[in-house]
């Protein structure tokens, strides 16, 4: 991109969130009304209501649901109210969950954002240090140990992971607790006397006061956030290592070399800002990787995020949730995607010089 303000940059990237969202929106919404009309409608109503009416008033009752949602309406009809609905955040009713599916997805939002943010502060900064430092020192005892275990991270699905961390840390050695908070924490959490600032535990603690809730808070986030966090530092690693040696190969660091300049600042002065940009991108890429790896990291610990309201409406069908839960995951891709994009540009020259970048 020549020439390109920082406004402009972030314009073009809204304006690519927003055809995304249409894309996929329309997609999702279509894939809805490949069922039945009728199969549909029964999806509004209480299992008891089904089983307990008389078949002539069934039918009555079905097609009343019929037509009160225009479910006969043609798809680009029925797609701009669904749309409209969400915008004006009725995201439809679970009659599973008894419940406003965007007041549940809000209520669980911020524990799924608090894992999600710090894994990204973990694994971001560690894949770029230990992929810098391993393409480096290419084929040396560092490089080695670096690949051997960014292999194993990349080898071992999470969920596996998180299982073999709970038997060692929780039930072996009984250094972290299951779950959210202790029981302690987490009456004195839901009592009137904490107030919800940001909805993250850990910082809520400690606006409200009480460093032991902040405390508390991360130690049940530390096994939760590195089980979902070495998949994606491996592979952020190994996507630095691989463009350093790229690096190293190019004339300018033979330029510095010659110029006597210490290993130190070649590296971290004059090679790594070229490589952060790729990098980072790579991570941007595997965004839905690390937002599908969110929930299920949240399943096999326990954690109360949203994944807690899909497994749940699991065992009957709940096309409200299952619609706006495809929707809201989606939301948070791209959620992630500009944050990555924000990084790249603050870590970028270029970008804040309205320069040319790849």
């Amino acid at each position: 991109m020549r020439g390109l303000s920082l406004l402009q940059f972030f314009v073009r990237r809204l304006v690519t969130v927003v055809i995304t969202l249409f894309i996929i929106t329309a997609i999702i919404y279509g894939i809805v009304l490949m069922a039945p009309v009728e199969a549909r409608a029964q999806l509004y109503m209480g299992r008891n209501i089904r089983m307990n009416l008389p078949e002539e008033i069934y039918e009555r009752y079905l097609q009343s649901i019929i037509e009160e949602h225009g479910m006969n309406d043609p798809y680009p009809v029925q797609y701009v109210r669904w749309v409209s609905q969400l915008l004006q955040g009725d995201w439809g009713w679970s009659p599973v969950l008894r419940a406003n599916v965007f007041d549940l997805l809000m209520e669980r939002t911020p524990a799924t954002v608090e894992l999600t943010l710090y894994s990204l502060l973990l694994f971001i900064p560690l894949g770029l240090l230990s992929g810098a430092l391993a393409g480096w020192r290419r084929n040396r005892a560092a490089d080695h140990s670096f690949r051997l275990f960014a292999f194993i991270g990349t080898s071992i699905p999470p969920f596996i992971l998180g299982l073999m961390l709970i038997s060692i840390f929780y039930v072996g050695l009984h250094w972290f607790l299951p779950g959210h908070l202790s029981i302690d924490e987490s009456m004195l959490v839901r009592s009137s006397e904490f107030k919800s600032y940001t909805g993250l535990l850990t910082l809520d603690g400690l606006l409200n006061g009480r460093p032991e809730v902040a405390v508390d808070a991360a130690r049940h986030l530390i096994m939760p956030v590195v089980t979902l966090s070495v998949f994606h530092w491996a592979t952020l690693g190994r996507v630095t290592r691989a463009t350093i040696i790229e690096e190293t190969n190019k004339g300018y660091v033979t330029a510095a070399q010659a110029r006597g300049l210490s290993e130190r600042r070649i590296l971290w002065g004059h090679a790594v800002p070229n490589v952060l940009v790729p990098s980072l991108t790579a991570s941007a890429l595997g965004a839905a990787a690390l937002i599908t790896g969110v929930y299920v990291i949240e399943s096999v610990f326990g954690w109360p995020g949203v994944s807690k309201l899909i497994t749940n409406s699991m065992w009957y069908p709940d096309v409200a949730m299952a619609s706006g839960f495809a929707v809201y995951s989606v939301l948070a891709v791209l959620a992630v995607m500009i944050l990555l994009d924000i990084v790249q540009v603050i870590a970028d020259p270029r970008l804040r010089k309205g320069g040319e970048v790849s």
